[in-house]
């Protein structure tokens, strides 16, 4: 390729996710439930007060997200088929 010629255009985007501490609080949530369980009703209560409004707070940023995503996309490649053609013999 010369230096003056440009790359092409992709033909396919990837949409990446925005970064969240959701996961986390949620995992949080999730081992204060677990560890209330063998200490006390009191750790799966605070348990349970991190982990479901992050749970909720998870999904609303999913279906944003994936809202704003294009309903369509038009390959411009070949698809591929899943499993390799086979000669056949015989012919």
């Amino acid at each position: 390729m010369a230096s003056s010629e440009l790359p092409p255009q992709p033909t396919e985007l990837v949409y990446l996710p925005e970064p969240s501490w959701v996961p986390a609080l949620a995992g949080v949530g999730i081992g204060l439930i677990l560890a209330g369980l063998f200490v006390g009703w009191v750790l799966i209560a605070i348990g349970a007060l991190i982990f479901l409004p992050a749970v909720w707070s998870w999904i609303g940023r999913t279906r944003e997200s994936l809202s704003r995503l294009p309903r369509r996309q038009r390959p411009v490649t070949a698809v591929l088929p899943a499993v390799p053609q086979r000669r056949r013999t015989g012919e």
